[in-house]
């Protein structure tokens, strides 16, 4: 029993890479939908996700919890990457507004006010992402709802910061 449990146990690890090497995925859909949007808020959110589902539909194993795993993160990483670039951007544009208004009496630091909303931002998505997948009771379809959650409020943040940055 031992044998075919740990026999078993190897083939699923071998599968797994091989699996994820069978993904058909590519971000013009999700780039297409953002084009369309022509920077509507909505209508970038309703944008996320269209090339993870598309992957998903795509690649032979798509519906399995791995497929959806690894077209789920690789729509996170496209997003996590607009984040941070956004994230700078608009950090070094709050500095440079802040050098303007040094010394004036009771103005707030945008930098340090991003910083901190950002901070608290990442909190909320872990404590949000941890969340959905206890819905799952330990099954197997929480690690896809944990990357969909961490796709989609990523997303959602990288869009906001976007919009920020466009407002100024």
């Amino acid at each position: 029993m031992k044998t075919l449990l740990k026999q078993t146990l190897a083939a699923a690890l071998l599968a797994g890479p091989a699996a994820a090497q069978d993904i058909s995925f590519g971000m013009s859909g999700t780039l297409s939908c953002l084009d369309r949007a022509d920077w509507v808020y909505a209508e970038m959110e309703a944008c996320i996700g269209t090339s993870a589902g598309a992957c998903m539909e795509a690649t032979p194993m798509g519906g399995s919890t791995i497929g959806m795993s690894e077209c789920l993160d690789r729509e996170l990483d496209y997003w996590d990457e607009r984040l941070n670039a956004g994230y700078r951007v608009l950090r070094d544009k709050e500095r440079r507004d802040d050098a303007e208004w040094s010394g004036s009496p009771g103005v707030v630091s945008k930098a340090d006010a991003l910083r901190d909303m950002q901070r608290a931002w990442i909190a909320f998505r872990d404590a949000t992402c941890d969340y959905e997948r206890s819905q799952w009771g330990g099954g197997t379809g929480g690690g896809p709802a944990t990357v969909g959650c961490l796709m989609r409020l990523t997303g959602e943040q990288a869009i906001y910061l976007e919009s920020m940055m466009a407002e100024g």
